[in-house]
């Protein structure tokens, strides 16, 4: 039997060959379908919510209740879709690793430390747009790998590295880039709480269900089936959020000129800082196209829990990272052209 990350042109039907078949269009049309258009689907969400808490704000109130269990089932069902048990084989393919960790977890932290500082004057949003920026995508950005012809079996062999380098890291950076005083208003109990409850959990339980279903053909498509739920349930969390927070972004109008600007030069620099390793380890196209996907999607609605946590004077910390992942949409829907075409082109 071939290796399963030892070489990703034959791989093994074991484990989550059923992901695999359906990143190469083997699965249900319809889901490809709801995937394809997944961006459109958060776009009319965001609206949807903004309109609901503008006309009807005493109504909300169930969304705001709604929020916690959505979101951690959201982070259930994504965690369920990286193969967790499989962190050792996913090291085989060295080059192109090493490029994606230099480049996630040694150079865009200093990005974001740049940016952070030069557009946030209030420390609320220089903490959001830290906490948004620090950590990578573990989920869509397979499925931007593969829109923009990416090689997907790289990206996801490169999900449970990086889930966990992130998740470790997260607290390193934080201590490196934020003042004492800051710090200390971050770190207490109630973030501790939601770190545990809504990352640690979910983590635990999905690394749990991928073992109780490795090696067993019918667990293994029960979790498969899962795959159609990130998608609306991430509709549905986004659709709360603007519905609940809408207020608070009317009353952020200001910053959001900033924020923009911040999260618009940090799609450029990490599609230049893809392109720049991709050449620097010698990657060709394909796996280039997954690098510029991974480094310029973040993992928005992992840290969102924790900024949710935080005192009420940290509210824009929370519009920093809902306006990160909006921004971030409209960037990947312009990446899937971008990308394939004149970034990382097969000539290239």
């Amino acid at each position: 039997m071939v290796d399963r990350w030892g070489s990703f042109e034959k791989q093994p039907r074991s484990d989550y060959a059923t992901q695999a078949d359906h990143f190469k269009g083997t699965s249900n049309l319809t889901r490809q379908t709801l995937e394809k258009y997944q961006v459109l689907a958060y776009l009319a969400a965001i609206a949807s919510g903004l309109a609901l808490g503008t006309t009807l704000p005493g109504r909300v109130g169930v969304l705001g209740a709604m929020l916690w269990p959505l979101l951690g089932a959201l982070l259930y069902v994504t965690f369920t879709q990286v193969p967790l048990t499989q962190l050792r084989g996913a090291w085989r393919d060295r080059r192109f690793m090493v490029a994606a960790v230099v480049g996630n977890f040694l150079l865009l932290p200093l990005v974001a430390w740049g940016l952070a500082s030069l557009f946030a004057n209030q420390p609320a949003v220089r903490l959001g747009i830290l906490l948004v920026l620090l950590v990578p995508c573990t989920d869509w950005f397979i499925t931007f790998s593969h829109l923009g012809g990416g090689k997907t079996p790289y990206a996801i062999a490169f999900s449970p590295i990086s889930l966990l380098l992130q998740l470790a890291l997260l607290p390193l950076y934080l201590w490196l880039f934020l003042d004492q005083s800051l710090l200390i208003a971050v770190v207490q109990r109630e973030l501790l709480l939601a770190f545990a409850g809504l990352i640690l959990l979910p983590l635990l339980l999905a690394f749990i269900t991928e073992k109780w279903a490795q090696g067993k053909r019918r667990r293994e498509q029960r979790i498969t089936r899962l795959a159609w739920l990130p998608v609306p349930l991430l509709a549905l969390v986004v659709f709360s959020i603007a519905a609940t927070q809408v207020n608070v972004v009317i009353a952020s109008l200001s910053v959001l000129g900033g924020l923009l600007l911040a999260f618009t030069c940090f799609l450029l620099v990490a599609a230049l800082l893809a392109r720049l390793l991709a050449h620097t380890f010698t990657l060709p196209a394909v796996q280039g196209r997954v690098l510029a996907f991974s480094l310029g999607t973040r993992n928005s609605f992992v840290v969102l829990p924790l900024a949710l946590s935080l005192p009420a004077s940290y509210e824009l910390a929370v519009v920093a990272i809902v306006f990160q992942s909006l921004v971030e949409l409209i960037g990947m829907a312009i990446f899937l052209w971008w990308v394939p075409k004149r970034l990382f082109p097969m000539n290239a």
